[in-house]
């Protein structure tokens, strides 16, 4: 149900008996939000005025969760991946895991590495209004050296400083907004292991080069080791996963300002993987790298590093039924993260990775109205957000289960 139907497109609402979450300085205010033409006008303040009048009943109200690690096309499990498949195909998987994540309240995410480039074609019809999804921060196709993690699977390959420069070039060219590259091993590929270089220094510095000529930032995908340590000296801005940071990585990720997206979500969701029929040798993988995952990113976290929300799992989809983007905010407290710190991960902090903190991540006047309600306070704790009651994006309904 949309304001839209219930008001004939009334353009300025008020919440009312609302409590709003701000994540920027930890506390709760009490009051009413005006949103006017799909923003934030104004928190707080004395009620009034000839605005369509919307009763929260007392609900908290923050902003929409960030995801910061999607791939929405993927097929699971892997073996039945085809990357000559038709882009209708791969472009209508991304529509519909899109609307998922939307509707659990995840109003943003950051995808990096879609087939075909689907994400940038999926986030020109969200932005026209042709459909609805979450905002997309699109990362395109990531980049990968020949029979690296990810080749297979619809990503650039590159040998050589000069052939990543181009494809670098070719992605920021075709839309993406940052740029994705694959440094070590993973846990798709049997043989692969998490520390193992893919990449030179060289090749990294290309990518680095032409992502800060367009005033944007690479991301990385990378278990830990020389890779990392190398690529952060030439300008890495963001890792993915940190399987096994030892503490040489860290202070390296602190020293240059590196932020962590960990996907602790990859290593504790044998349910999921098992529902999507992955083979067992994977699952088992997975699995016996969570200890050391979630101790790297312990020591990552007491340290000093910032962590980011993200799942490598799609951000709309549920473990043991609980909304995957959600479960991965509670791994982060497990992680040793205060509640706040972790809701921050989601929102505040992962809207400034993406230079979006402008508009989107906290309820402040002149932002975008994408928000969720949720039913207890999420700063006393984030399992709050297993009871999202209320999604809203852009000053529009999305979904409405207030009493």
């Amino acid at each position: 149900m949309s304001w839209r139907n219930r008001d004939g497109g009334q353009n300025s609402r008020r919440l009312e008996n609302v409590r709003v979450v701000d994540v920027r300085e930890g506390r709760i205010e009490e009051g009413p939000v005006l949103v006017e033409e799909g923003c934030i006008a104004r928190v707080g303040g004395s009620p009034g005025g000839r605005e369509d009048v919307i009763d929260l009943g007392g609900l908290y109200l923050l902003p929409g969760l960030i995801n910061c690690h999607a791939h929405l096309a993927m097929v699971f499990p892997f073996q039945e991946w085809d990357e000559h498949e038709a882009p209708a195909r791969s472009a209508l998987r991304a529509y519909r895991r899109g609307w998922d994540a939307l509707r659990a309240g995840i109003t943003t995410i950051r995808t990096v590495s879609e087939i075909h480039r689907v994400d940038i074609a999926l986030r020109a019809m969200i932005e026209e209004g042709v459909v609805e999804g979450p905002r997309i921060f699109s990362g395109g196709c990531g980049i990968s050296v020949t029979g690296g993690h990810g080749a297979g699977f619809g990503v650039l390959v590159a040998d050589g400083e000069d052939a990543f420069r181009h494809q670098a070039r070719a992605e920021l060219a075709a839309g993406a907004d940052h740029l994705k590259i694959f440094l070590t091993g993973g846990i798709a590929h049997q043989a692969e292991r998490f520390s193992d270089p893919q990449m030179t220094r060289e090749e990294v510095a290309a990518v680095v080069g032409v992502a800060r000529s367009r005033g944007t930032y690479v991301t990385a995908h990378a278990g830990g080791g020389r890779a990392l340590r190398e690529a952060l000296d030439v300008g890495l801005t963001c890792c993915e996963h940190g399987y096994l940071l030892d503490d040489e990585d860290i202070s390296a990720m602190v020293a240059r300002d590196c932020v962590l997206v960990p996907t602790l979500a990859v290593t504790r969701s044998a349910d999921w993987m098992e529902k999507h029929r992955f083979p067992r040798w994977m699952i088992e993988k997975s699995l016996e790298a969570a200890e050391a995952h979630m101790e790297s990113v312990r020591r990552a976290a007491a340290a000093g590093v910032r962590l980011i929300v993200g799942t490598d799992l799609p951000p709309g989809d549920s473990d043991r039924g609980v909304n995957v983007t959600v479960r991965e905010i509670e791994y982060l407290v497990e992680a040793g993260l205060t509640h706040l710190e972790a809701l921050r991960g989601a929102t505040i902090y992962a809207a400034q990775l993406m230079s979006a903190e402008d508009r989107i991540g906290v309820v402040e006047q002149g932002r975008e109205a994408d928000l969720i309600a949720v039913g207890s306070n999420p700063l006393e704790d984030v399992r709050a957000l297993r009871d999202i009651r209320c999604v809203i994006q852009g000053g529009r309904i999305v979904r409405w289960e207030v009493q």
